[in-house]
């Protein structure tokens, strides 16, 4: 099962009074593993910074003076995510900005039905905990010391970490009989590790020899509880 978790950096609060995407970070998970396939950009929103919002993330109006417009890297972005989950945290806001910006180019919006909101989860599994992304790092020990600004690719990295804890670890079917999923790396022609050999069955059934000890011993047993007549 191939997953993205992802993240966004924007101008403000709301799209709709003027607000811009300038930064997502996506992370793929197949199985619940991270692959280490991501995608990552920066964007000019075409308008200024405000303070309070460098001040979470210190993306400034000259560092993002020279980066592309959020259009030009719509079909880039669009083939990473395929027609996977998407998973984030607060996951209507991230959506939002997402779908505002894909709207305003004149593309077709994500559909919500294949948003994760990982606050949601966290909220069901932990009630009257904190939920934000430091606290839910702490209580499942996940380190966070690079984590001085909000940056949308660290924040990823540490979300899909987070989402793997929250739905209960790493593990989430044998797979016996599925196909393995195709990773964004296999698809772009990276080198992918073999497989690892498969071991024959190990033979467990007795032998003659301790077939025969078995019986002997059982012989030696008095009054046996499997010998009794029931009440």
């Amino acid at each position: 099962m191939r997953e993205i978790v992802f993240d966004t950096e924007t101008t403000g609060f709301k799209f709709s009074e003027g607000d811009r995407l300038v930064e997502i970070g996506c992370v793929e998970l197949v199985n619940r593993v991270e692959t280490g396939a991501v995608y990552h950009a920066y964007f000019n929103p075409g308008r200024s910074m405000p303070a309070e919002a460098q001040a979470v993330h210190g993306l400034s109006d000259a560092f993002l003076a020279d980066k592309p417009a959020f259009h030009t890297a719509i079909d880039d972005l669009l083939a990473f995510l395929g027609d996977a989950p998407l998973i984030a945290h607060n996951a209507n806001f991230d959506m939002g900005f997402l779908n505002g910006e894909l709207k305003a180019a004149g593309r077709q919006p994500v559909a919500m039905q294949r948003m994760v909101d990982t606050l949601a989860i966290a909220r069901s599994r932990h009630p009257g905990a904190k939920h934000t992304l430091d606290a839910l790092c702490s209580r499942f020990g996940i380190d966070r010391s690079r984590r001085v600004l909000h940056g949308a690719l660290l924040d990823a990295q540490l979300l899909s970490q987070v989402y793997v804890e929250l739905m209960g670890g790493r593990q989430i079917g044998f797979g016996l009989d599925a196909a393995p999923a195709t990773t964004m790396a296999e698809t772009a022609g990276a080198p992918v590790p073999a497989a690892a050999p498969v071991r024959p069955p190990r033979d467990f059934a007795p032998s003659e020899a301790e077939l025969v000890a078995h019986a002997a011993f059982i012989a030696t047993l008095k009054e046996p509880l499997w010998g009794q007549s029931a009440p």
